[in-house]
């Protein structure tokens, strides 16, 4: 077998067996195989496409590229969630809790920020002393001792998917289906979860900016989970403004423990609660959506998923004080209220600008490696479709100093439109998929 054969027929549209992407991904991961023959076939792949056969078989050979957790000594039954990134997203911070504190163990390995999409652990590290970077004895023991961990990624997890993002990063290969599927769902099963539901956003703030592209997303992660053996639900949630209020490490653990203790931004607490009822639907915990709904629903009013937050941020490390007095968080050295210039309705807010200047505040990172400022972000009030009077709080900046909290008001008053009549809110869930009805629609196409 040789690699410029199997580039050759990807190529040419041809299907590629199991066993020649098995071979190519063997050399990838042992360097047998150049970059430059990699980037070759990366590219075929992003012209001709794949299978879905050939794309469950690329997932799996990732997989086999490292470590897999077997998680079934700790926990007989364990759920994951992943989001394909968003502005605003924290909801990690309270659907783990929320679900861990219903007996449903939640094991979940997650990612830094890049660009204007936040990451799960730069939020967790804003809370003083959280630890992310766990071995897998500590990983697995937590998971059995409290039901619930979350961790950086580690580097023996599919690390055929690592070699092969960072090709595809510089030769202009990320946007191909079959290569974002594989890459996110090779690392979701190495894990080891048994059930795991995808939160893929659609908009602006997205890497998927249109309800087509993110439902052909949806479907094929749905099919190569299920064809792995796994559970699986997708959620096709909107990303055209930020989700909650909050954008920010610091500022969305407030959000996130706000909502925990029964408060917080209404479409957030629906989002967080949607997405627990499918988790804990997989997780068989309920026997439909609308149990695990109201479910989710107690957990977060009668507490017992804000002490849950307690007893993971304790597992880790973290100091629990600063979960009741959120003064202890990071704070900002600038603080600089914007009210609105005008009466109207909020027709839009433009989440990737919103994002964009939050990481140009220093709250994300433009290059992998970048710090991160925990305190600095933004605080959004009336969300879209809401009515605004000239002179109402429209949203506040946190900055290191005057001059970037002068630039980034700036910039987000930019990212606002605004209509003179009623303007209906996005749908904040657009379509729930589930294995069953992804696979039909995988099978038809």
């Amino acid at each position: 077998m040789r690699a410029v054969d199997i580039i050759a027929a990807k190529r040419d549209g041809l299907e590629l067996s199991a066993e020649e992407i098995g071979y190519f991904i063997e050399g990838l991961t042992s360097g047998e195989i150049p970059d430059y023959q990699v980037a070759a076939w990366a590219m075929a792949v992003l012209l001709q496409g794949m299978t879905p056969r050939e794309t469950t078989d690329l997932t799996m050979a990732m997989v086999r590229s490292g470590e897999t957790l077997d998680l079934t000594a700790v926990a007989p039954w364990v759920v994951d969630k992943h989001s394909t990134g968003g502005v605003g997203d924290k909801t990690s911070l309270v659907v783990a809790p929320v679900i861990a504190a219903l007996g449903l163990p939640v094991g979940k390995m997650s990612g830094r920020g890049l660009g204007y999409s936040g990451g799960t652990l730069d939020k967790l590290e804003a809370i003083p002393g959280f630890q992310v970077a766990l071995s897998m004895e500590r990983f697995l023991g937590n998971l059995r001792d409290y039901g619930i961990v979350l961790a950086g990624q580690t580097a023996d997890l599919a690390p055929a998917d690592g070699k092969l993002y960072a090709l595809r990063d510089v030769t202009a290969t990320v946007p191909s289906l079959p290569l974002i599927a594989s890459s996110i769902m090779s690392k979701k099963i190495a894990a080891g979860a048994q059930a795991i539901v995808l939160d893929v956003k659609v908009g602006r703030g997205a890497f998927m900016e249109t309800l087509d592209e993110a439902r052909a997303l949806a479907e094929m992660m749905v099919s190569i989970g299920n064809g792995a053996g796994r559970q699986v639900t997708a959620l096709l949630s909107d990303m055209s403004q930020p989700l909650g209020c909050a954008v920010g490490n610091a500022l969305e653990v407030v959000e996130a423990v706000e909502t925990l203790r029964g408060g917080g931004p209404s479409d957030f607490v629906e989002h967080c609660v949607v997405l627990s009822a499918e988790m804990l639907t997989l997780g068989k915990r309920a026997a439909s959506p609308q149990e695990g709904r109201a479910l989710a629903e107690r957990s977060l009013r009668n507490g017992s998923a804000l002490e849950t937050f307690r007893k993971w941020v304790r597992a880790q490390d973290g100091d629990v004080r600063a979960v009741d007095d959120l003064s202890l968080l990071p704070q900002a050295a600038q603080i600089v209220t914007v009210v609105a210039p005008r009466d109207g309705y909020i027709a839009g807010i433009d989440a990737r600008e919103v994002g964009l200047t939050s990481v140009a505040l220093g709250a994300g990172r433009a290059r992998k490696g970048d710090p991160v400022d925990h305190a600095v972000g933004v605080v959004l009030g009336p969300k879209v479709g809401q009515p605004v009077h000239a002179g109402d709080l429209l949203f506040s900046v946190h900055a290191r100093d005057e001059a970037n909290a002068t630039s980034a008001c700036k910039r987000l008053l930019a990212a606002y439109s605004w209509s003179e009549k009623p303007v209906a809110a996005p749908p904040l869930i657009y379509e729930i998929m589930r294995g069953h009805d992804a696979d039909q629609r995988a099978a038809m196409g």
